[in-house]
């Protein structure tokens, strides 16, 4: 299929963001709820918990190349995406259940919730990675990529707000919350139906348009090709600088999700009213950023409004931690305080997606300067290279969430309200200085991202008319 560079038909646009609600119901079950579900309610060590949900990720992020590698090869004639989509979702729905309902319903040992954890991992990338890589297949447009990334981005956050605010209102009501492990069942039972909804629905819809062989039938997969091409493509330089930046940006977005259910409950002693409008602040911000971050590519272009947005939302995120330090806060729990954090939070976390959003679209871009050095296109390989990183350093980030946990001494069981104020104290100052060494590793990494639009937009001119020429010659385009 040769990538349009006109505008998407906005069904499309829906039908290929719709399948990221898949992405967004696993990044709140592990971001959000998970650390402390298996904390708080089943009472496994905070520590032991990250440590787990590290190893995990780190495995899977170790076997995200192969996967992309092998889609890259898929030939059939439903395309070299769709048979993944069609396949692995409804294997991770049942993995899903298995994770929030452990056997016996007891806390597992270290190794049961590492290994359901690696396969809940390995199955959401076999969804995922299969289903971003179409991006760069479906248009070349500079513009048009940041748009389907804006669905996917709003989609995915869509299924993850949603599942937060079924778990405030539905599964985990009352007065024990968050903390009542019977509602972590048919919690996992939603999430996993909704998977697969979301990947089928998503594929289904996608299916005449990219269901047909690849132009050329690609070389069978092996292990020693695969890992020659996964170092060979790993080693675009545009691709290394966008890593360093997104390794950054995604450890502190995984240190974050993991600590908001702390922070919410025990610094800002959220009341269950503020916990249930909570995932509609977020919704409010998601859609913000849906509204600026087109504007804000076409005027500074990707790497820029990355940079920028990284430090915005670093200083918005904190100006209300530093005045709580000071004093200069009204008391948490209160309604001037909730309402006066949530306007924090709309700005902050719209720009903190922006950034997510602007790297995701930075990726697509090497596809063609990949293609133009190697004559290969990558797409596969590139996106589980985006995964590889998103999940070493998500993981990283739960870990260190759960090393900020440990080293204040906040007890297992805690009572929001009843935390000593050092415990706060100890919590929100680790919190801050790694975010700051992270937010600014990311603005300057990020920043200089070396594919402007000029850039992509000259690549393009002459890979399609080289196409042409091939055509005109009667050879075969790669």
């Amino acid at each position: 299929m040769t990538a349009a560079t006109t505008h998407l038909p906005m069904k499309l646009k829906i039908v290929h963001g719709f399948g990221a609600v898949a992405f967004g119901v696993k990044d709140s079950g592990f971001s959000f709820f998970l650390l402390i579900f298996y904390n708080q309610v089943l009472g496994m060590n905070a520590g032991l918990v990250s440590l787990a949900l590290l190893v995990a990720l780190l495995a899977d992020a170790i076997i995200d190349p192969i996967l992309g590698n092998l889609s890259d090869r898929t030939y059939t004639r439903w395309g070299r995406r769709l048979p993944w989509l069609y396949a692995a979702p409804i294997p991770l729905a049942m993995a899903w259940v298995v994770l929030w309902s452990p056997p016996g319903a007891e806390a597992p040992s270290f190794w049961g919730l590492l290994g359901i954890a690696v396969v809940v991992r390995i199955l959401l990338s076999a969804c995922e990675v299969p289903s971003v890589s179409l991006v760069p297949e479906l248009t070349q447009d500079y513009i048009e990529r940041t748009t389907l990334f804006r669905y996917r981005y709003l989609f995915g956050w869509t299924g993850g707000i949603m599942m937060m605010l079924l778990a405030y209102t539905v599964f985990m009501p009352g007065a024990d919350g968050l903390l009542q492990r019977s509602g972590y069942v048919p919690f996992g039972i939603f999430g996993g139906v909704l998977m697969v909804i979301s990947v089928i629905g998503s594929a289904a819809g996608q299916h005449r348009l990219v269901a047909h062989f690849p132009k050329q039938k690609p070389p069978p997969f092996g292990l020693k090709t695969a890992f020659s091409e996964i170092v060979e493509a790993f080693s675009e330089k545009a691709f290394l600088i966008f890593a360093a930046g997104g390794l950054a940006a995604y450890i502190s977005q995984g240190m974050t999700f993991s600590l908001s259910n702390y922070l919410n409950l025990f610094v800002w002693q959220f009341s269950r009213g503020a916990l249930i409008a909570y995932p509609a602040i977020l919704f409010v911000s998601v859609a913000l950023m849906f509204v600026i971050v087109g504007p804000m590519h076409r005027h500074w272009g990707k790497p820029a409004s990355a940079a920028r947005s990284a430090i915005a939302s670093l200083v918005i995120s904190f100006i209300p931690y530093a005045l709580l330090l000071l004093g200069l806060w009204p008391q948490p729990g209160s309604f001037e305080s909730t309402a006066l954090l949530y306007c924090f939070i709309v700005a902050a976390n719209a720009l903190g997606v922006v950034v997510m959003i602007s790297a995701s679209s930075m990726v697509a871009d090497i596809v063609e300067a990949y293609l133009e050095r190697s004559g290969r296109r990558a797409e596969g390989a590139f996106y589980s290279g985006n995964w590889l990183v998103q999940k070493c350093a998500t993981g990283l980030g739960i870990f260190l969430s759960g090393q900020i946990i440990n080293a204040s001494q906040l007890a297992t069981n805690a009572t929001p309200g009843a935390v000593p104020q050092p415990v706060i104290t100890e919590i929100i100052l680790l919190y801050a200085g790694i975010s700051i060494v992270l937010a600014l590793l990311t603005a300057y990494w990020l920043g200089r991202f070396p594919i402007k639009r000029a850039d992509h937009e000259a690549r393009v001119a002459a890979l399609d008319a080289l196409a042409r020429a091939d055509i005109d010659a009667g050879t075969t385009v790669p």
